[in-house]
């Protein structure tokens, strides 16, 4: 099991400003509402030449009966049990309080190493108040300003050494984003691949709020999957969490390979759905259709041929793109989407040499030449591949700007003919020769 730290803690006493400063970025939602985080958020950390995972978790609730409450309380536990080591956050500001003692309570008993960090500590009257939370029991005192950064340092090095300097984090792995809207199945879905309750679900739409990251490493495949918030319309964007929210989720978009883009099968295609597919085409992401809930569809009234033709008359001309009916509840097919999702991500990265690429598509541009532009013929007389990390292509031509909209299309048709490029767009630079 990697290094990891989580941080926990009661509501509202900076975990969430802490994480990102030791991730280097804000990444989770800092407001000064209780419960903004909601689900385990994970990013990697590094300091003195180690790396490690920290987790940001929920503020602590005991003994609530409020279903986000509840829920935070389950992921601060999820999270305790599966750490290597735990940061245990108290606010200065407001002393010791019953939960800080509860919590107190629950931590003494996990054998793990515990670091009770005092968060707020500025000036040197917070740091004598700080003394007061030797009484909780832990034998090492941070006082920090999550804020500022003072006193982060003495705590990080003291963590680093628990870390093996063996320990190197991936970077290069595959990264596969689950999108779409609220409640139709994102999290369930992750939940259904994971094998365990990852993240958080609740029949209130929008309960995932930040990106979650969860490194998938079983029967010989190993990748990362993002969970998102759900995306709305803009019109029902009212709250700042959750115009936060749609932010991160769409900034999930720019650091994925793969999108994996869930419809609710009993919904259709949407305008919404609609959007966020042009979103990821736009930023040239690989992409599989993911129609989440068929279990729930009459199959003698709408039949998986007729679905999927009526998706690629909406997604028209890109239709070169997987199409997947699937149940994250009943786990249908849910294995096969990641077979199909790591083809893409394969596809994406394809590399076509030159001298392929020009025997093959000088041919198809010689059996069907480009129309002639003010009776001058127009030739393409070399094509090759960019390096870039979607596909690419350079074609390059004595009238390059007079090649119309219909003849890259077929073009492009060409290429996915010939090479395989299903899932991922295509995109070609027209250069004159």
């Amino acid at each position: 099991m990697r290094f990891t730290v989580a941080i926990v803690g009661r509501p509202n006493v900076g975990k969430s400003t802490f994480f990102n400063r030791l991730i280097g970025h804000r990444k989770s939602i800092v407001d000064d509402i209780s419960g903004v985080t909601r689900d385990r958020i994970y990013d990697i950390a590094e300091w003195n030449g180690k790396q490690f995972y920290v987790i940001d978790t929920g503020g602590f609730v005991a003994h609530s009966q409020d279903v986000f409450e509840k829920e935070i309380r389950r992921q601060v536990e999820l999270a305790i049990e599966e750490s290597s080591a735990i940061v245990y956050m108290v606010d200065v500001l407001t002393g010791i309080t019953d939960l800080d003692e509860f919590v107190a309570g629950l931590l003494r008993k996990v054998n793990k190493k515990k670091f009770l960090v005092v968060n707020k500590v500025d000036n040197h009257e917070r740091l004598l108040m700080a003394q007061e939370f030797w009484s909780l029991g832990f034998d090492q005192l941070y006082p920090v300003s999550a804020i500022t950064g003072s006193g982060t340092g003495e705590l990080l090095d003291d963590l680093a050494t628990l870390i093996p300097p063996e320990e190197i984090i991936p970077e290069d792995l595959p990264k596969f984003a689950i999108v779409g809207q609220p409640n139709v199945g994102k999290s369930s879905l992750i939940n259904a691949l994971l094998g365990e309750e990852r993240n958080m679900v609740t029949e209130i739409a929008g309960t995932t709020r930040d990106p979650i990251h969860s490194e998938y490493n079983k029967f010989g495949k190993r990748f990362m999957l993002i969970d998102t918030a759900g995306i709305r319309k803009k019109a029902r964007v009212s709250e700042d969490l959750e115009f936060y929210s749609v932010m991160r989720a769409i900034k999930s978009i720019e650091e994925a390979d793969v999108c994996f883009l869930v419809i609710d099968a009993t919904l259709g295609l949407e305008m919404q759905d609609m959007e966020l597919f042009s979103l990821i085409i736009k930023r040239n992401k690989g992409l599989v259709f993911l129609v989440n809930k068929w279990d729930l569809i009459k199959k003698e009234t709408n039949t998986a041929v007729q679905f999927e033709k009526q998706i690629k008359e909406k997604i028209a001309p890109f239709t070169d793109v997987p199409i997947l009916f699937i149940s994250a509840l009943e786990k249908q097919r849910v294995f096969q989407a990641i077979e199909t999702g790591l083809q893409v991500f394969e596809n994406r990265n394809r590399k076509i040499t030159t001298s392929k690429l020009n025997d093959i598509m000088l041919e198809a541009i010689n059996k069907i030449p480009p129309p002639s532009y003010r009776n001058h013929l127009i030739k393409i007389k070399y094509i090759t591949q960019i390096e870039k990390e979607y596909p690419l292509f350079a074609f390059f031509s004595n009238y390059p700007d007079e090649i119309k909209g219909n003849y890259k299309h077929y073009l492009e048709n060409q290429l996915r003919a010939n090479f395989r490029f299903t899932g991922s767009p295509i995109r070609m630079l027209f250069k004159e020769k």
